[in-house]
């Protein structure tokens, strides 16, 4: 039977790594397992990273393993099956072995779901972008797209409109209502009165975004909101209830810390925040590391009162 440890991590993104540099800090004995799927993989920089900014996604998680593992965290690299047990003793499986621990972290992020336009996943990270501010400087100026699937799409139209004067919003699954048409318009931004049919690509760089009366919007970059699906499979597995919010998205209501509804389980990153952006996923896996050592060392003054 593997040595029971104190805490293990699931998912090696910026929450996961934060959380096993703060508990190692702190002398606990840590293991985290990751698949190596990291949300951001399609992406060449990541920004808004205090002190990295522009660095690339895989240079700042392999920095952040080289942390992790100088405060002495056990990295592995793996695909989590199942986890069994309660507070004080859980089982981590995972492909070609276990680890057992007295408490969890589960920074396994979301799973972006993008709609069905041909053309479209092809440029994911690269020119088919859905934040301004982690990708929308670098397309600053240029021609733009904004593909509206939800009611959010004249939110986005308003915030590229704000670094581009070549918006234009190309409705899909949604149009924007007269209201918004005629806000937006005031901004400069165009909306079309056709909807898209599919994205055109060119020497593997998009070139415009074709309409379902066959004209072409042109476009160097398009906006488009993914629909964003936590994964909640391991939480669920354990007794976990994510409620349902009004974007039909389930989430997970979390105390201080990310502490969830199960003993033992903390929740950090984009698991429970679907809008965490790399540092604030980062910061979230520091309280939850912060709140799991405060929490052992409860455990061990009552057992020693």
């Amino acid at each position: 039977m593997p040595e029971l440890i104190d805490v293990a991590i699931v998912g090696g993104g910026p929450a996961g790594l934060a959380a096993a540099v703060t508990l190692g800090r702190s002398l606990r004995t840590v293991a985290l397992v990751d698949a190596a799927s990291p949300r951001n993989r399609f992406s060449t920089h990541a920004h808004n990273v205090l002190g990295n900014e522009g660095i690339s996604p895989a240079d700042l998680l392999a920095k952040g393993r080289e942390e992790a593992a100088s405060y002495g965290a056990a990295l592995v690299d793996a695909t989590v099956t199942r986890i069994t047990g309660t507070r004080g003793d859980f089982t981590v499986f995972y492909d070609g072995g276990e680890v057992r621990a007295r408490r969890i972290v589960l920074a396994t992020g979301l799973t972006d779901v993008l709609p069905e336009l041909d053309g479209l996943a092809e440029g994911w990270g690269t020119d088919v972008l859905h934040c301004p501010y982690c990708h929308g400087y670098e397309v600053r100026g240029q021609k733009i797209a904004v593909i509206a699937t939800d009611p959010g799409a004249a939110h986005q139209a308003k915030l590229f409109g704000n670094l581009s004067d070549h918006v234009t919003v190309v409705p899909l699954d949604h149009r924007p209502d007269e209201e918004e048409c005629a806000e937006l318009t005031r901004l400069g931004v165009v909306v079309s009165g056709s909807t898209a049919a599919r994205a055109v690509r060119e020497n593997g760089a998009l070139r415009g975004v074709e309409l379902a009366d066959g004209t072409l919007v042109k476009a160097d970059a398009a906006v488009v909101a993914p629909l964003m699906r936590p994964n909640l499979e391991l939480y669920e597995s354990l007794g976990g209830r994510p409620e349902t919010n009004s974007a039909g998205v389930k989430c997970v209501d979390t105390g201080e810390g990310g502490k969830t509804d199960i003993d033992g389980v903390w929740i950090a990153g984009n698991v429970s925040n679907i809008g965490a952006i790399v540092i604030s996923s980062a910061a979230s896996g520091v309280s939850a590391g912060a709140a799991i050592n405060m929490d052992l060392i409860e455990e061990a003054a009552r057992a020693n009162g």
